[in-house]
Formats: structure tokens, sequence, C-alpha cells
């Protein structure tokens, strides 16, 4: 079976961001319009600056120059993933516990299929989320296979 694209990417990218010190947090290689795109978001503690995501942007350019994985033309860009990052891996859940988060389900757990409030616990099978509903504070535990998508949020 043959790779896809991204899962080429992520092969080239993760040695080169090692190398830098910093984190591949997600890999998207998408058409919009007539145009593909490859993006490659990268973080660090403390956050990452644009000079960082040019020395990724350059070294896995000349990588991708050397195998070329992609047969048409695409727009490569590097940068960070935002205030909002995805959580993609059980690692990124449990560098989040403490922080506002934003959950969202499969399937409904209570009537609900999307959760945004702090991320209080998590044991690598459960994510414990403490939501506000209009006044009240209320605790729900999520089992980790339901978790469709995770991301960080912006409180407002």
């Amino acid at each position: 079976m043959s790779k896809t694209v991204t899962e080429t990417v992520e092969e080239l990218a993760l040695p080169i961001v090692e190398q830098l010190n910093v984190e591949l947090v997600d890999i998207e290689y998408v058409k919009e319009g007539s145009s593909w795109f490859l993006r490659v978001y990268v973080d660090k503690e403390g956050g990452i600056d644009i000079e960082e995501c040019g020395n990724v942007s350059e070294k896995l350019s000349e990588k991708l120059d050397e195998i070329d994985p992609i047969p048409h033309n695409y727009f490569l860009e590097v940068s960070s993933p935002g205030a909002e990052r995805p959580l993609k891996k059980k690692e990124d859940v449990e560098k989040a516990i403490g922080k506002y988060v934003n959950i969202k389900t499969y399937e409904p757990i209570d009537g609900l299929k999307s959760f945004e409030g702090n991320l209080l616990e998590f044991d690598g099978e459960t994510v414990k989320i403490q939501v506000t509903i209009k006044t009240r504070k209320k605790e729900f535990s999520i089992p980790y296979q339901k978790v469709a998508k995770a991301r960080l949020a912006v409180k407002f």
C-alpha cells in the first residue's frame, strides 16, 4: 500500500523539526479552488516565530524537491497552528491540562456533542472537562475514543 502525501511529508519533516528543536503539530494537504496546498504546522514551548517557520520551510522544501512526492504544483506553507491549536495526539491533550479547550465528540454525551471549558484531567482513556452552562459549572467525563476533534480554545 502506498503512503499518503501527509505520511510521506511527516517522514521528511520529523528529522528536520527535531534538528531545529520545534514540534510538528499537523500536516494538511488540501485543494482550494484550483490550487493545492501543503500546510505544515509547527510550534514550540513559548511559541514559534516567523524565522523558525522559514527555516523549517527551507529545509523541508529541499527534501521535497529531492524526493518529489507530489506530482503536480502546490504551495508549501509552514506556520504556527495559532491560538486554537489542534490537540491531535494523547500527548497534546496531556499538555493541555489546565487550559481552556474545545472538544467535539462523535456521539452525544449527556445530550451534548460539543464541550468548551477547562481541561481538568486526562488519564489516557478519559478526558475530564469543566464546562460553564449559563451560570453553572458542570464536569463531564468523555471517553477518549469518542473524541472526534480537540483543540485549544480562546475564552471570551
